[in-house]
């Protein structure tokens, strides 16, 4: 072989390699689509199963008839009925104090009272406002002090069917101590599936599921103490 054969050769081999690759690079692209979208599928199907225990699950969560007496309540703003019932457990004496969290700032002790049709003097002298919670995490926050404040061994948690997950879950990475009883508010009957031909009820479920996957997933971070800058929950004297 002449110096021109080899050196054709040597010109052609690089070309060779190159066409080789190129070959090959379609087929991995395959296999890596063909992997995402599996693992696509899987994280879809464990989603929406996780959503059906989580809306199962609400659904099936009733009121206590006849809850067990506890130091104190804690209720939690933003749900129809929520207030009423707190009020009527406190009246009938399942709790010695009753903590109302993320009370809007501008709402005044006079017009909680009246929006409760609760006893003034009961309110005037067994009720405290939070009206620095914002959120549910605020709602944890606020309460753990409340709690820790007065050295409150059980508490009863009102808030709505929906919610109570969540609440139980953030409530419960700051009250070490404390023993929470839950005491969900029910609205409306989502038994039976019912939450599947209901629109409304479906959208609130869908939405507070992702907010609860969300605080499931702040889980994995240590919760790092509450700021001092924020004020304990306001402990009004009577008027």
């Amino acid at each position: 072989m002449d110096a021109r054969d080899s050196t054709g050769m040597a010109g052609q081999l690089p070309l060779v390699i190159t066409r080789s690759s190129e070959r090959v690079k379609p087929g991995r692209l395959a296999s890596a689509l063909r992997i995402s979208a599996f693992f696509l599928l899987v994280l879809a199907t464990l989603f929406a199963g996780g959503f059906g225990w989580f809306a199962n699950t609400v659904s099936r969560l009733a009121t206590p008839a006849n809850p067990a007496r506890a130091d104190a309540i804690i209720v939690l703003t933003g749900g129809h009925s929520r207030l009423d019932a707190a009020m009527g457990l406190l009246a009938s004496g399942k709790g010695e104090r009753l903590l109302i969290s993320g009370v809007h700032p501008s709402a005044s002790r006079r017009q909680l009272q009246v929006a409760t049709r609760g006893d003034k003097k009961l309110f005037s002298c067994c009720v405290d406002i939070d009206r620095t919670a914002l959120d549910t995490i605020g709602n944890a926050e606020e309460s753990a002090k409340w709690v820790e404040d007065h050295a409150y061994g059980t508490v009863i948690l009102v808030t709505n069917n929906y919610h109570m997950p969540r609440s139980l879950l953030e409530m419960g990475r700051l009250l070490h101590k404390a023993k929470l009883e839950p005491y969900p508010v029910v609205n409306s009957n989502l038994g039976n599936g019912g939450w599947l031909i209901k629109p409304r009820a479906l959208r609130v479920l869908f939405t507070e599921y992702n907010k609860y996957l969300l605080a499931l997933a702040r889980g994995i971070v240590p919760v790092k103490p509450t700021p001092t800058g924020i004020a304990l929950a306001e402990a009004v004297a009577p008027n």
